[in-house]
């Protein structure tokens, strides 16, 4: 398992971020999701051959959830 970390922005409260995250861990692909709202980060573990779908799902429920948070990797 690889541990990916991504900026997280547009997040309106640290409620909001707990509720997006509880949304992430209901993907199976993925382990560890932890969304920081003071620091504004993401990060996650998956597989490497499962981070680019990993992320599509993450920015799909991102859009969904809220529709006003972007990621970047770093």
């Amino acid at each position: 398992m690889n541990k990916y970390k991504f900026k997280i922005e547009g997040l309106d409260c640290a409620n909001c971020a707990n509720e997006l995250e509880s949304a992430l861990k209901k993907i199976d692909i993925i382990n560890n999701v932890s969304i920081s709202f003071m620091t504004e980060k993401l990060t996650f573990d998956c597989l490497e051959e499962n981070k680019i779908e990993a992320i599509k799902q993450i920015k799909k429920i991102i859009k969904k959830e809220e529709p006003d948070v972007t990621i970047k990797e770093g």
